[in-house]
């Protein structure tokens, strides 16, 4: 369809975490590097944005800027009381057969972790949608899991992502013993303008396609609609393809955006 008409390799806009497509913009660059350097000290770090700001993409990308020397343990439904989450990450260690018992657990889960870090691996327990813990015990195992160290480093690093609401969650005195361990709290911001047309920009440059295909004006409403959630501006992207494809539009321009505004849900 589309693809063929306008020369792409694959679609520009696709809604999966490919590190390919991450547009780094400056406060996803500084995100980034922020994320790497506490990874890289065995820390713990909480990152926030709103939904489709590119949370999980970053962290696939962090995954491939730190190469093999760490092993990155995803946990994408914490929706779990807090021994689930700790089989949850027995699994993740590749722990065969989980002890029945807590303790014993956890015995299992630090000896997994030692061996890692005798063979030069760092465990990375990454926590996705944190703000949809219901049991507030998990945040006491995420904090404990930190207690994996040797005298004069840690054995794992944790990152916790979620929306917005998750910095609300965690500002509660409840978890002032966890809020002491955190070494990174960082918002990730929507793009401005600009960003939103670099970032169109981009995507079509990573799929063999020409930069300039969305007009400044298309643009404009473009991050009027979306303000610059990147999940969003791929939504309405996609669909502005189709409708310049049926039409055999060379360019899209802010008529193709305003014909299609109301058929999304955004």
């Amino acid at each position: 369809m589309y693809k063929t008409y306008f020369g792409f390799t694959e679609k520009p806009f696709s809604k999966t975490p490919d590190p390919r497509f991450l547009f780094l913009s400056s406060g996803h660059e500084e995100a980034l590097a922020r994320l790497e350097f506490v990874v890289e000290e065995r820390e713990i770090a909480v990152l926030t944005g709103e939904i489709g700001c590119g949370k999980t993409t970053l962290s696939r990308a962090l995954m491939d800027r730190l190469g093999d020397g760490y092993r990155f343990c995803f946990i994408v439904n914490p929706r779990l009381n807090a021994m689930e989450f700790l089989r949850t990450t027995a699994a993740l260690l590749e722990i065969e057969h989980p002890a029945p018992s807590k303790d014993a657990l956890l015995k299992q889960i630090n000896t997994v972790v030692y061996e890692s870090y005798q063979k030069g691996v760092c465990p990375v327990i990454v926590v996705d949608e944190a703000q949809m813990i219901t049991d507030v015990e998990v945040f006491d195992e995420i904090r404990l899991l930190t207690n994996f160290q040797l005298d004069d480093r840690n054995l794992l690093a944790v990152v916790i992502m979620g929306q917005p609401e998750l910095r609300a969650m965690l500002a509660s005195p409840r978890f002032e013993p966890l809020r002491q361990r955190i070494a990174l709290n960082y918002h990730l911001q929507p793009l401005s303008l600009d960003e939103t047309m670099e970032y169109l920009d981009f995507r079509l440059e990573v799929v063999g396609g020409t930069p300039g295909l969305f007009t400044p004006d298309a643009v404009q409403k473009i991050f009027e609609l979306t303000g610059g959630v990147p999940r969003r501006i791929n939504s309405l992207a996609t669909n502005a393809l189709l409708v310049a494809y049926g039409s055999d539009a060379a360019l899209i321009d802010s008529a193709i955006i305003d014909e299609i505004k109301d058929e999304l849900m955004m």
